[in-house]
């Protein structure tokens, strides 16, 4: 049992790794940061000193008393060797946390190795832990429990679209069943007219039962993948009562109440007075602002959001018969990653510029 003492973690891979790094430190109580695996670069072994922790080039050199392994290595999905490393460490008995996106047929083979040697394994999609992401589900959750969900419309950059699906099956409260449509082609004509080519691709699909319209801006710069992106993920849900959206990964989170207006003997609507009582509430409400800068995106946010995981993972750890439904979800959203990936085709190689900066103050009077 873990309960008692912090888990002993070190975190494999110096990249997005860092991110792992505040997430290990900024709870003391429950983690405590036993090293740094890497290739031994100067960066990577300065950072380890920095951090006041052991700097190890070789999976074998982690002693045998680390509890977890955070894998931020890139797995087989983006042409790394990160999930052998997390099997290395599942079959000698360590319990790793995984940084997607992983396919499928790895996944399956993490889980047997997890077995083998009686560890937990997770995949972390670290988005639906981001705190507006969980504000929006938390109400998503709230209306579904009282009002059908009509539809969802969601947008995102095909760098997180396995996190956006993992979202959209949370929204439905289930992934299947799912299917994805074609994407629909742009006119000829339109294109033509078009100054810019088109950069999103559109399709109409099926998540958890949920009629859901798909835009995916499926490329990617080779030199530079992590940027680039138009936005990340934005996401409307559509009830009866109105419709919740999530502007954009780091909020804010929406509320638009369906406008109704009662008629009056004429047919005319009524828009003021008795019986127009629906209509004294404001027109959109913000359920959760967006959080600042990016700066807070990267120093608490995204942080958060590992936490969580490692905080889940922890759990897993202490109660073994949690490990198979999470081990379940994973393989589905990877699986209707795949799915959706086909039928979007490979992504259109884009090398665009550096984005220009425009103060907010430019774009008000």
């Amino acid at each position: 049992m873990t309960g008692a003492r912090p888990l002993r973690i070190v975190v494999a891979g110096t990249a997005f790794g860092r991110i792992y790094l505040d997430a290990v430190r900024s709870d003391p109580e429950s983690f405590e940061l036993a090293g740094i695996l890497s290739q031994g670069s100067a960066f990577s072994r300065a950072l380890a000193a920095e951090r006041g922790v052991p700097s190890y080039a070789d999976p074998g050199e982690v002693p045998a008393d680390v509890d977890v392994v955070c894998v931020v290595v890139r797995s087989g999905a983006t042409g790394g060797t990160g999930s052998e490393l997390a099997r290395e460490f599942l079959r000698r008995g360590t319990h790793v946390l995984q940084e997607h996106p992983v396919h499928a047929e790895e996944i399956a083979q993490n889980l047997r190795a997890a077995r083998d040697g009686g560890a937990a394994y997770a995949v972390n999609t670290l988005y639906h832990d981001i705190e507006p992401v969980r504000t929006f589900l938390d109400a998503v959750a709230r209306l579904r429990a009282e009002h059908p969900l009509r539809f969802v419309d969601a947008a995102c950059n095909s760098q997180v679209l396995l996190p956006l699906l993992d979202v959209l099956g949370r929204v439905a409260g289930a992934l299947r069943p799912w299917a994805f449509g074609d994407c629909d082609p742009v006119p000829e004509r339109l294109a033509a007219l078009a100054a810019e080519p088109q950069p999103f691709r559109a399709l109409h699909a099926v998540i958890g039962g949920l009629p859901v319209t798909l835009r995916v801006q499926n490329q990617v710069h080779p030199d530079d993948p992590d940027n680039h992106s138009h936005l990340l993920h934005r996401i409307s849900v559509g009830t009866d009562a109105g419709v919740l959206e999530l502007a954009d990964t780091h909020g804010p989170v929406l509320w638009n109440p369906r406008l109704h207006s009662p008629r009056d003997e004429t047919g005319r609507l009524v828009l003021a007075g008795p019986g127009t009582e629906r209509l004294a509430v404001p027109s959109t409400s913000v359920l959760q602002e967006a959080p600042g800068t990016f700066h807070d995106v990267f120093a608490r946010l995204w942080p958060g959001a590992v936490r969580a995981s490692l905080l889940r993972l922890r759990a897993d750890i202490d109660r073994p018969a949690r490990r198979t439904a999470a081990g379940q979800w994973a393989l589905s959203v990877a699986t209707a990653w795949a799915d959706l990936t086909a039928k979007l085709g490979m992504p259109e190689v884009v090398r665009p510029a550096e984005p220009p900066v425009v103060d907010r103050r430019e774009l008000v009077r």
